[in-house]
């Protein structure tokens, strides 16, 4: 589920796993390479220093022969994390070695953000479910968040959550 409004944007997804392996899913490398990225995407590369001031640097790419067929950076410092709960991390895109670089590099719209703070939430609910929230607070123009909107990240968000079900399942 997604959720737009003056406060930002939230996706929320139940999935039917324990929290801690929704954190693993999210903290161990060789787990998210089977998730990240939308559908049909695979992850080259997943880099993680867990620790705060620590940085990460996920790799996607497209299914051959289509537009995205090649590889997407995106990297961060982890700002605060809270094992099992909480994660905050900054989010930019970024050539191999994490170097912020503008979105515009890779065909975003002038006004998106380069650089957006993130708050992931695992919480455990009923029955041995975990409800995932990533939120995005709302950025500090309308237009940037209105490039946000229309970049397809809710989308992609969305259908990577879809793969990561699926990976939790096995």
């Amino acid at each position: 589920m997604t959720n737009s409004s003056s406060q930002g944007i939230t996706i929320t997804r139940v999935f039917d796993a324990p929290r801690e392996l929704v954190w693993k899913a999210w903290t161990n490398p060789e787990m998210a390479k089977k998730w990240w990225g939308p559908k049909d995407f695979t992850a080259p590369s997943i880099k993680i220093d867990l620790r705060e001031g620590g940085k990460y640097i996920f790799a996607m790419q497209g299914p051959k022969g289509s537009e995205w067929d090649k590889v997407i950076y995106s990297a961060g410092e982890y700002k605060e994390i809270i094992p099992n709960e909480k994660l905050v991390v900054t989010d930019y895109f970024s050539d191999e070695n994490g170097n912020k670089m503008k979105p515009t590099d890779f065909g975003q719209d002038p006004n998106f953000p380069e650089e957006t703070t993130v708050t992931v939430l695992f919480e455990s609910i009923a029955n041995g479910k975990t409800k995932l929230s990533i939120i995005y607070p709302k950025p500090e123009t309308e237009e940037q968040f209105q490039a946000m909107l229309k970049s397809g990240m809710t989308e992609g968000w969305n259908s990577s959550l879809d793969k990561l079900a699926e990976s939790l399942k096995s």
